[in-house]
């Protein structure tokens, strides 16, 4: 296993739809493993294989279920449902994110509460995952990055002009920028 770079903000792979995965393969074993070393390093709550510079509809999540444990898998080719998101502006302690695509800022954005995830696993079984709260806005971000955007894509304008500045003075914003969890002095 290893942890791999994780791309930033401007990348093309970043923002363009991932491709489904065919069939799974050893190769895609690698990489599932290879993305769980890179999250907890990181350390993150969901990787999408975008963010590793792999254009497949594949992404990694570990949270604690309601008792506290651990809850980690992998959804191959996903495909998601959820309910409306409430209107009116989201509340700033309770509905921020952060992405390893954007490290470093949080930001308020609404999400739908209640959400349910299909797809495959590993070992090609159907995945049925059904969530609600912060859980549910993990599977709602992962999802995005396979079709290519970035929770700061979905940021008002207020909040959007502030990421533009964040991106000039960082100097993202090109294909390439990347960082790698315990190398790079970077943090979601």
């Amino acid at each position: 296993m290893a942890v791999l770079p994780i791309r930033i903000m401007g990348d093309p792979v970043l923002h363009s739809p991932a491709s489904p995965v065919e069939a799974i393969s050893d190769e895609i074993r690698e990489l599932v493993a290879d993305m769980f070393e890179t999250m907890d390093a990181a350390p993150g709550v969901g990787l999408a294989a975008p963010q590793v510079g792999v254009p497949l509809r594949i992404f990694t999540y570990s949270y604690p279920d309601d008792d506290g444990n651990p809850w980690r898998g992998v959804i191959i080719n996903p495909a998601l449902w959820m309910r409306p998101a409430e209107p009116g502006e989201p509340d700033p302690d309770e509905e921020s994110e952060g992405c390893l695509s954007f490290p470093g800022e949080r930001f308020p954005l609404r999400r739908s509460e209640e959400v349910l995830v299909t797809g495959i696993g590993l070992d090609g079984e159907p995945v049925r995952i059904q969530v609600d709260g912060w859980r549910a806005r993990i599977m709602q971000h992962e999802f995005d990055h396979l079709d290519g955007v970035l929770y700061v894509d979905r940021l008002g304008d207020g909040d959007w002009k502030t990421v533009q500045k964040i991106v000039r003075k960082r100097g993202w914003g090109r294909p390439g920028e990347a960082w790698t969890p315990g190398i790079d002095d970077l943090e979601a």
